[in-house]
């Protein structure tokens, strides 16, 4: 007689067990579009090691001393600006994208979310996972492109999580999908189809990617490598001969030197040099937040009008429409294979 075929004690305390899990990881959020809430958040964010790679006892001071005294307010009202009635877009475009997911998945998949900053945080949703019975998990960063301050730190923070753990779930990591067929094809449909429904034709599509300080590049970080993939790859795959299309990066902090072209400086340069119609895309974003709604839909705007530009506009992320869930569904059940 094998141990399965024994009865447990009667004081054995109640086990889940068996379940395939599916946790999908994007950035983070404030709480709330507070100063508060954003100085919580920003206090987080800005003191992972991957995020900001200079030595704590340097960094430290200016992050406690300066930055979150006076960047928390105005980046309040930037999230202010987009804020929703689901609360941060990020976080209720998230939730769908679990939503969707599970109901494409089945039953036999257990689908959850989670932020690396912020709520729901990594390590909560993990042991809750594992708590229900999943001993096998899926852990799936939505960053299309890999870097050290993205991808590696969701699996950096599941890994500190497992060390807490005395029974760990068998964890595998869904990779970097800059180049997929998949995710390139997703992203010339969705992108295609808005374009064809815009009241202008755009003489330059603007394709930008979050920026990173460009010592990253020289320190052997992929990511501008795969930036540049993806919009080599999806500008052959849109086939547009009537668009003139360029790459930029945007979201530049501090006064170290960064990815380049920057997205604000070529909105205006474009402007400047007679281009009247311009659409911007953010094709490493799988959802859209503070960076696209914000910072490109809003001051992008305004750079490019301001600078003499006429026509503007800001295409959607894949986020959970048709081509983004049949794309995330073709990548998760790739990855699930011999689980599933």
């Amino acid at each position: 007689m094998t141990w399965t075929d024994q009865q447990l004690p009667t004081d054995h305390p109640p086990v889940k067990s068996g379940k395939v899990g599916v946790l999908i990881v994007n950035l983070g959020t404030p709480a709330a579009p507070t100063a508060g809430a954003v100085k919580t958040y920003l206090a987080e964010f800005l003191s992972d090691r991957r995020v900001v790679e200079i030595p704590p006892i340097a960094w430290q001071p200016i992050l406690r001393g300066i930055i979150l005294n006076t960047r928390p307010k105005k980046s309040a009202h930037a999230y202010q600006q987009v804020w929703t009635d689901d609360g941060s877009p990020l976080a209720a475009i998230t939730y769908r994208q679990a939503l969707g997911l599970a109901e494409r998945l089945g039953h036999k998949v257990q689908v959850d979310w989670a932020m690396r900053y912020g709520e729901p945080s990594i390590p909560r949703q993990l042991q809750a996972m594992m708590a229900n019975g999943c001993e096998r998990i899926l852990l799936a960063p939505l960053y299309p492109q890999y870097c050290g301050a993205t991808t590696a730190t969701v699996v950096d923070k599941a890994g500190d999580t497992l060390k807490a753990m005395r029974w760990q779930p068998t964890l595998r990591v869904m990779p970097p999908y800059h180049d997929d067929p998949t995710y390139i094809a997703a992203l010339a449909a969705d992108l295609g189809a808005q374009l064809d429904a815009l009241e202008f034709a755009p003489e330059v599509l603007l394709l930008s990617f979050h920026g990173m300080p460009q010592r990253t590049l020289e320190l052997g970080d992929p990511y501008h490598c795969h930036c540049m993939k993806t919009a080599r790859l999806l500008t052959t795959a849109l086939g547009r001969s009537d668009l003139r299309v360029r790459t930029t990066f945007q979201s530049r902090f501090g006064r170290a030197k960064w990815l380049e072209p920057a997205t604000d400086t070529v909105l205006e340069e474009e402007a400047a040099a007679g281009t009247k119609r311009l659409a911007i895309a953010a094709p490493g974003f799988s959802a859209d937040c503070l960076e696209t709604l914000e910072e490109l839909a809003i001051r992008g705007k305004e750079q490019f009008t301001e600078a003499g530009g006429e026509q503007f506009a800001a295409l959607s992320c894949l986020n959970d429409g048709a081509h983004g869930m049949a794309m995330l569904e073709g990548l998760i059940r790739r990855e699930l294979a011999g689980w599933v």
